[in-house]
């Protein structure tokens, strides 16, 4: 068995602890408010942003994410498409951080991440790419983590596929030019992040915030909560 050289991380639920029912919660509660101040009809955007996130879990490798919202996004709103991204991008500096009272932060993360960053490893930000940057990055400064510790961060403008689909995790091992069984994956969704298995990357689940919408059998999985995913990094030998 090769050894692991790169270590991909889920976000929401791993490194930010939440319970995702939630945060969609609160975040649409919010985007609608926000739309509603600045003349969409909420419902409808509600509804067309929902829309639009199912497109780009169903994307195929054709076109970014992005553009994938985007086409579907205009063909119900019109109108100018930088226009309408500046709205978003405004909504996300501002009025998304009200959002951050539906997680639970953990110091957890932080330790996590810099032990495995001071011991070698390349890390990726494998978090489900139907956000744009300016949304994730604003997740990971709640996360208490840094931006400059990751090689790849995976976000609608950079990503063609996303979670569950294979050629999610195929386009990041492109992107990063490594090899699957180089890789260990962790997240806390049975279906969205142990999937990678199937490619050859190893797995760790995280349990805290577990979803396994499938119910599947997951005892052969090595898993753990944060504290333990802390002490599996800290076990992890140095690559210097």
């Amino acid at each position: 068995m090769k050894y692991i050289k790169t270590i991909l991380f889920d976000l929401d639920g791993t490194l930010l602890p939440m319970d995702q029912e939630a945060f969609i919660g609160a975040y649409l509660k919010e985007l609608g408010l926000k739309g509603t101040a600045m003349g969409y009809d909420s419902q409808k955007l509600v509804k067309v942003v929902m829309q639009g996130a199912g497109l780009m879990i169903g994307n195929d490798g054709t076109m970014t994410n992005e553009n994938r919202f985007w086409e579907m996004f205009l063909g119900i709103f019109g109108g100018d498409v930088q226009e309408h991204i500046a709205w978003f991008e405004e909504f996300y500096r501002n009025e998304f951080s009200k959002v951050k009272a539906a997680v639970q932060p953990t110091p957890l993360a932080y330790e996590i991440i810099q032990s495995l960053k001071n011991k070698g490893y390349e890390l990726v930000l494998a978090t489900n790419p139907i956000f744009p940057k300016v949304a994730t990055y604003e997740r990971m400064r709640w996360a208490g983590i840094s931006t400059d510790d990751f090689s790849l961060i995976t976000t609608y403008e950079n990503s063609s596929y996303a979670k569950p689909n294979l050629g999610y995790y195929r386009e990041i091992l492109t992107t990063i030019g490594a090899e699957p069984d180089n890789c260990l994956m962790i997240g806390n969704d049975v279906q969205e992040d142990l999937v990678a298995a199937e490619l050859g990357l190893r797995v760790y689940l995280v349990t805290d915030d577990l979803i396994n919408a499938n119910g599947d059998d997951i005892t052969t999985f090595t898993q753990g909560n944060r504290e333990n995913l802390l002490d599996f990094a800290l076990q992890l030998p140095d690559l210097f």
